[in-house]
């Protein structure tokens, strides 16, 4: 989930996420609110941004780009300004041609729509309202609700027999490390970012050392939403947030190099290369942020080659 406002720290200088502001659900029921259709949702997402990454990598991994439209927005925000994300003639709305903002879609909802503009969003075309903008939920979704129309419908990425381990691991990984380079990157005092530093690390060192005896990080054998939730950030620390964000004790690529055998396995994987755009990622963080990089150039490097062979089918 990211927006377009100045981030939010408490007292001690800590950066708090905000809620996801919209939670309704689609399900495989002919009489649900939201019932599982084709062609009746599209999802709004930024390529920059890794909680949109995570339902648009959903997306491509069940198979369901022909029955849930998606689009994405201008990678680059006008930080406090209540811009936010943008269409325009590289990233029109394809459904509302006069809408500049994503802010437009949200007015859907509620014409006089005042709080956080966040992407991922998930949308319903006939009612023409906001679905769900969590995308925790949203992937979720994807991966039980659609399954009649999947072209991977065996694909369960939330299996009932792993799931409280999944839960378990998801929460760790996203207090310490998905949300926690954001916790260093927008930390507003030296405490609260070494705190933020340490957890970011002991984490990155769980997740090798899991790595280094199997392929998944639940189960040898099978790929969960853990996986990929932990991969949209690990795609984004070498290019982003080892500088960006100040979380520069370690590189995946060169010092972690189960993880960055398993980063190139999911990037490797059909249709998600494609979901894939460094340039975007760089744009959005360097040029965006400009209380953290005031001059907003973006580095041109480093340098990382995620075609590289990942080698993780050596765990049989």
């Amino acid at each position: 989930m990211a927006d377009n406002k100045t981030p939010a720290t408490n007292a001690k200088g800590e950066f708090i996420r905000s809620v996801s502001s919209f939670r309704n659900w689609i399900k495989d029921d002919p009489s649900a609110e939201y019932p599982a259709e084709k062609n009746r949702y599209h999802l709004y997402v930024a390529l920059a941004c890794p909680w949109a990454h995570r339902t648009l990598t959903l997306l491509k991994l069940k198979g369901l780009g022909h029955v849930i439209s998606y689009s994405v927005v201008d990678s680059l925000l006008e930080m406090g300004k209540g811009c936010g994300w943008a269409f325009g003639e590289k990233y029109p709305d394809p459904h509302h041609p006069t809408f500049t903002h994503l802010k437009d879609v949200y007015k859907l909802n509620e014409s006089d729509y005042n709080g956080r503009v966040t992407v991922p969003v998930l949308f319903d075309l006939k009612s023409q309202k906001i679905v769900n903008n969590e995308s925790s939920e949203i992937i979720r979704m994807l991966n039980s609700e659609f399954n009649k129309f999947a072209r991977h419908p065996n694909l369960d990425l939330y299996p009932e027999s792993l799931r409280s381990r999944i839960d378990e691991l998801n929460e760790q990984v996203y207090s310490k490390l998905n949300n926690g380079v954001y916790r260093a990157g927008f930390a507003k005092s030296q405490e609260a970012y070494n705190t933020a530093f340490e957890d970011i690390f002991s984490m990155l060192d769980i997740l090798e050392n899991i790595l280094s005896k199997q392929r998944y990080l639940i189960d040898n054998n099978q790929l969960t939403e853990a996986d990929v939730r932990a991969w949209t950030t690990l795609l984004r620390f070498d290019p982003v947030y080892f500088t960006h964000f100040k979380c520069n004790k370690k590189m995946i690529s060169k010092d972690y190099p189960n993880l960055y055998g398993f980063v190139r396995e999911i990037y490797q994987m059909d249709g998600v290369k494609e979901t894939v755009n460094l340039d975007e990622i760089k744009r959005h963080y360097y040029a965006s942020h400009l209380m953290i990089n005031p001059t907003g150039i973006i580095p041109l490097g480093p340098e990382i080659n995620y075609d590289l062979p990942h080698e993780r089918d050596r765990f049989k």
